[in-house]
């Protein structure tokens, strides 16, 4: 039984192989171009489960060989910080 549902390569922001191939057709050549294009790789699991599979594709599709295709730059996730948690890591003038 087939599905007509588009395959799904990066679970955490929901992106298709379709979209991942239309980008590598529209220029993308590396993984972090992918990323930009895509989203693919910035949800919580930072590509840990999708990034094989793009790299795959973009070998396959550029001709490059996998071993030359550079990782994606990892960035940590970033969050706001409140005022009040800023103020309470100063200590109190005595």
């Amino acid at each position: 039984m087939t599905s007509d549902r588009p395959r799904c390569i990066c679970r955490c922001e929901e992106v298709s192989e379709q979209a991942l191939l239309t980008a590598i057709e529209a220029g993308a050549s590396s993984l972090n171009d992918l990323k930009r294009r895509t989203r693919a790789g910035m949800g919580l699991c930072q590509g840990a489960y999708c990034l094989p599979e793009m790299a795959e594709m973009l070998a396959a599709r550029t001709g490059q060989p996998l071993a030359v295709i550079p990782p994606m730059t990892m960035r940590p996730p970033v969050g706001g910080v409140t005022l009040a948690a800023l103020a309470a890591a100063v200590p109190a003038e005595e």
